[in-house]
């Protein structure tokens, strides 16, 4: 009998080893999806800080390059440890349409505010807290709601 190719697994952090499932309670959920999002967002700003800064890449492309960073950190811990979901394939497709959205919410709505706001020492955080707060309530919502209830 032939096997039938299929799609690997995400790549996973094995960070519990508690059974999958999405019986979090949400005060739990929130705490851990704020921790997680707090190390994400310090290896997105980190990056983007270095690849601005450092490196000379324009706005849009240092702020892209970091939210790929901060957003797979932010899935490979969330799926395990805030969530406790089993891998899935179809809960990974979710993932990366919700990403593929809040990369462009966060993207445009960073290079708005960066644009608008005068220049000061303060502009480039502020941008992105701007940005990295309403991408974060976004994807909060939208995974508890639809992605982790996906099997």
């Amino acid at each position: 009998m032939h096997a039938e190719p299929h799609l690997p697994l995400p790549a996973e952090l094995p960070l519990v080893d508690e059974p999958g499932g999405t019986d979090v309670d949400l005060k739990t959920q929130i705490v851990r999806f704020t921790l997680t999002g707090g190390l994400s967002a310090i290896v997105d700003f980190g990056l983007y800080l270095f690849l601005l800064q450092v490196v000379g890449l324009p706005v849009s492309v240092a702020k892209a390059i970091s939210f790929v960073a901060g957003t797979t950190t932010a899935y490979l811990i969330n799926r395990r440890w805030t969530f406790k979901a089993e891998p899935s394939r179809a809960r990974f497709l979710a993932v990366i349409a919700l990403y593929a959205c809040t990369f462009g919410i966060q993207v445009g709505i960073n290079q708005v505010m960066y644009s608008t706001i005068a220049e000061h020492w303060w502009r480039v955080p502020l941008a992105f807290l701007i940005a990295q707060g309403t991408a974060t309530v976004l994807n909060f919502v939208v995974q508890r709601v639809v992605i982790f209830k996906i099997h």
